[in-house]
């Protein structure tokens, strides 16, 4: 089983949209935090070390995911979704979105 984890800013919209689409399947756990201090869950080393894959929002996440967690980030892959900051929460535009761009990853 792989663990998967999602990440945007504030772990508002995006990144528990994503965990709310792939939470069920049978093959991956799922979880979801933002790169934002003030974010609903912030992200942690302890998460970060937990994954197998994390899929970031924006490069950004990637930047501040790489200079912050860099001493966690030894086994995970991490990869970039490009998904603008223009959705709601399950919004069907980024949830087509979502299961076009990861389901190439998570097969």
């Amino acid at each position: 089983m792989k663990n998967v984890l999602f990440v945007c800013s504030q772990n508002r919209l995006r990144s528990p949209t994503a965990e709310q689409v792939f939470s069920g399947r049978r093959d991956i756990e799922v979880a979801s935090a933002g790169t934002n201090h003030d974010a609903d869950t912030p992200l942690t080393h302890d998460l970060v070390s937990w994954a197998d894959i994390i899929f970031v929002m924006e490069k950004a996440h990637r930047a501040k995911l790489q200079k912050k967690f860099k001493a966690s980030l030894k086994k995970a892959r991490v990869i970039c979704l490009d998904i603008p900051d223009d959705y709601e929460f399950m919004d069907p535009g980024l949830v087509r979105l979502l299961e076009a761009r990861v389901s190439k990853y998570l097969g």
